[in-house]
């Protein structure tokens, strides 16, 4: 009678009292694939070899931290320094709906289910990527990226034929790739967890060797994000043709 007791007693009640938000049973009735798919959006690795009562507590920490992340910081200061443009106070005013719309139009995915401060975080961190456009750096930042010309913009023009050129922004990314009829894609076999493998663009008349599969810009540019990755390229080569070369460079790999 008491073990029945106190299995009840740990999906029924709210072990986090300040973040009521943040469902605990809930949590502890979701079956271990969702479980480790949920903790995989979130950057939690290493869930393959652990057990349901360990994802159920790893799960419920990171909601209990993106709640109280999405309350506090959005409306008490910026957390984007780099980015003063980007208002986390006047975000995070904003209702809903109207984060949920637009996100939408930005090509974010699986907004109908996140909570308000879900809803804020996701937005800030879509406005920064926006905003920002240059370069990420890390520990192993290459030879390539430091040497490179920043493009923030399609405002900004290459210094000259033949330089290399590295950007994070999504529009410069997207009308290069199109002015030579590339289309997103990703290598056939790499997707894991229902996640993009290898990031690609299918050039036509081009062969990479690799079998491409076209996906959307929306899930290019998530997984290009999400993995903080760099796009090093050139616009024309030394004598003025234009150019193919690309690159996508992790600098925390």
């Amino acid at each position: 009678m008491a073990a029945t007791r106190t299995a009840k007693k740990q999906t029924s009640r709210n072990d986090t009292p300040n973040t009521p938000e943040v469902s605990e049973s809930k949590i502890a009735r979701m079956k271990v694939g969702d479980l480790r798919r949920e903790l995989t959006k979130r950057g939690v690795k290493g869930t393959e070899e652990l057990k349901k009562p360990e994802l159920v507590k790893k799960l419920i920490k990171a909601e209990v931290r993106s709640a109280k992340g999405g309350r506090k910081n959005p409306t008490s200061r910026n957390d984007t320094p780099n980015t003063p443009e980007v208002s986390e106070s006047k975000i995070a005013r904003m209702k809903a709906s109207e984060l949920r719309t637009r996100l939408a139009r930005r090509g974010v995915k699986g907004t109908a289910d996140m909570k308000k401060a879900e809803l804020v975080e996701r937005f800030i961190k879509n406005e920064v990527a926006k905003k920002s456009g240059g370069k990420r750096t890390g520990k192993h930042t290459s030879p390539s990226v430091d040497y490179s010309q920043e493009i923030r913009s399609t405002a900004d023009r290459p210094e000259r034929d033949g330089r290399s050129l590295v950007t994070t922004d999504h529009e410069v990314i997207r009308k290069w790739a199109q002015s030579r009829r590339a289309v997103p894609s990703t290598v056939a076999g790499t997707q894991h967890d229902g996640h993009l493998g290898v990031l690609r663009f299918d050039f036509p008349g081009y062969s990479s060797g690799d079998r491409l599969v076209e996906v959307s810009w929306a899930e290019w540019f998530e997984a290009f994000d999400k993995r903080r990755l760099n796009f090093i390229y050139q616009e024309r080569r030394s004598g003025g043709e234009r150019s193919n070369f690309f690159q996508l460079e992790n600098p925390d790999e």
